[in-house]
């Protein structure tokens, strides 16, 4: 019983990563899902059009332009 209520409470499982990890390599559900690698950095799913990119690159440039410090001077005084 003791074993059951520490399976089920998740600050308990926080505490013992290794059962776990033990609970994870028998279950039968998490072996019969289905696997495969996915590699989302191999390239980007939605093309960039070059308006897209010269948005991005205008937004960054602000970003950048902008003057962080004076800002969190004026909210500090």
């Amino acid at each position: 019983m003791t074993t059951l209520s520490l399976a089920l409470n998740p600050f308990s499982l926080m505490m013992e990563p290794e059962l776990v990890l033990q609970t994870m390599e028998r279950s039968q559900q998490l072996r019969r899902l289905p696997r495969h690698k996915l590699r989302p950095l191999d390239k980007p799913l939605i093309p960039y059009t070059s308006a897209a990119l010269a948005s991005r690159a205008a937004y960054d440039a602000a970003i950048d332009a902008e003057d962080f410090e004076d800002a969190a001077e004026s909210y500090l005084n």
